[in-house]
């Protein structure tokens, strides 16, 4: 906050202040920035910003920040609607917009500077009157997060349009929800574009976000792991003007971003190669029987029919497993890395069982079990340092705004390059 406590008074840990030490009983005089993605929603920023200094307390000191990813003039009209706006508003406009509507609410994430930062849509399905609970309730439950849940008592989904979207949006809760049950204990929404979240806990974590596609909260819920978390019930409206952004592409990228959170520790990592090698069958015999139907000789389909396994299983791998090392190396150079370790995994792994059954008298069932394991571990070992290894180290050096207890602006973190939910 600008207003520095005196005499008497003190100030929180989150810029909140307090009289002789202790919560005032009366409103507390808190700051906020509300973070708007938008992508070409010229028509909706005016009234947004109406309703949302329709809604505001005296005592909450707000900013809105908009991160602009638009081919309109949304920025424009950003701009116009900030003339007659009784709150500072400003414009972070992307060229190249990484990371999707995600990327762009981590971009003010970090410009942010107030004690708490509120996530909502452009387009009025999220309703700005609500902005202000979202804040109260945080303060008085101590909660790190808030979440704006339609699924908690008294929400609703009903601005969803289209039973489709009510089951894709239902299918990806339950889905989130069975594979992050510990990171997402208490939120009945986490697929919900619409909370609140004190900056003291995600800017400790912000160089490990890695943001995809437009569901942020699961992100910061994971990797962030707020301490408290409350739910404020709401109703999802209708949208004020324009057309959804929800598309199959980020469906699609939801999915790999689900498996990249997933697969974020070595041990998960290995378990999702394994199961990804195991759909290698399918195309692996595909090929062999159609080779085999041309009239190939079936000892010459089976080495070509394992290179449609070993290309099957890369693409796969490359786009979940290893999204984030990609950039590393060049698309030729992974897949040749790999197939080559996967075609001495097939020569290398006879020997083996020869060796078991011949040198250690195994059977040859057991062999072949041990002889699969032990080459699929050092296949998985070898894929993370020869395929997929940083070019330089692996740690990332991220810059970060100053804190409101006074770090200095610019002041360089280090993180590490892998988040660990």
């Amino acid at each position: 906050m600008s207003t520095s406590p005196t005499g008497a008074e003190e100030a929180g840990a989150d810029g909140e202040i307090f009289a002789d030490g202790q919560p005032a009983d009366g409103p507390v005089r808190t700051s906020v920035t509300v973070i708007v993605p938008t992508f070409n929603e010229a028509e909706n920023v005016g009234e947004l910003l109406d309703r949302l200094a329709a809604g505001l307390p005296p005592h909450l000191d707000c900013t809105a920040v908009f991160v602009d990813d638009s081919t309109d003039d949304t920025p424009a009209a950003i701009e116009r609607a900030a003339l007659t706006c009784p709150f500072p508003v400003s414009v972070i406009h992307r060229s190249v917009p990484v990371g999707g509507l995600s990327g762009a609410v981590v971009e003010g994430l970090k410009a942010a500077t107030s004690s708490w930062i509120v996530v909502m849509d452009a387009d009025l399905q999220h309703p700005p009157s609500l902005v202000p609970e979202l804040i109260e309730t945080g303060r008085r439950t101590d909660a790190d997060l808030v979440v704006a849940s339609r699924y908690a008592g008294g929400g609703s989904h009903a601005g969803l349009s289209g039973r489709y979207r009510v089951a894709v949006s239902r299918t990806s809760t339950l889905v989130t929800k069975g594979l992050f049950p510990s990171a997402l204990k208490g939120i009945s929404d986490p697929m919900s574009g619409f909370f609140a979240i004190r900056r003291s806990t995600v800017h400790a974590q912000a160089g490990i976000l890695k943001p995809l596609g437009y569901k942020i909260l699961l992100e910061l819920a994971i990797r962030c792991r707020p301490r408290t978390v409350a739910e404020v019930p709401f109703s999802f409206q209708e949208r004020f003007a324009g057309e959804s952004k929800s598309t199959v592409r980020e469906g699609l990228r939801f999915l790999a971003h689900l498996v990249s959170l997933r697969t974020a520790t070595p041990a998960a990592r290995m378990i999702t190669f394994g199961l990804i090698g195991v759909t290698g069958f399918l195309p692996n015999l595909c090929g062999l029987a159609l080779l085999t139907a041309l009239g190939l000789h079936y000892m010459a389909a089976e080495v070509v029919a394992n290179q449609f396994g070993v290309l099957w299983n890369f693409v796969l791998i490359d786009l979940l497993l290893f999204r984030n090392r990609r950039e590393h190396r060049h698309w030729a150079d992974r897949l040749g890395r790999f197939a080559l370790l996967a075609n001495a995994d097939l020569v290398l792994r006879i020997p083996l069982i020869a060796l078991l059954v011949h040198r250690a008298d195994m059977a040859v069932l057991p062999a072949t079990a041990l002889a699969l394991l032990l080459t699929f571990v050092v296949r998985f070992i070898a894929t993370e340092l020869l395929v997929y290894v940083p070019r330089r180290g692996g740690r990332a050096r991220t810059r970060l705004p100053a804190e409101p207890d006074g770090q200095k602006p610019g002041q360089e973190k280090e993180e590490e390059r892998e988040g660990t939910p």
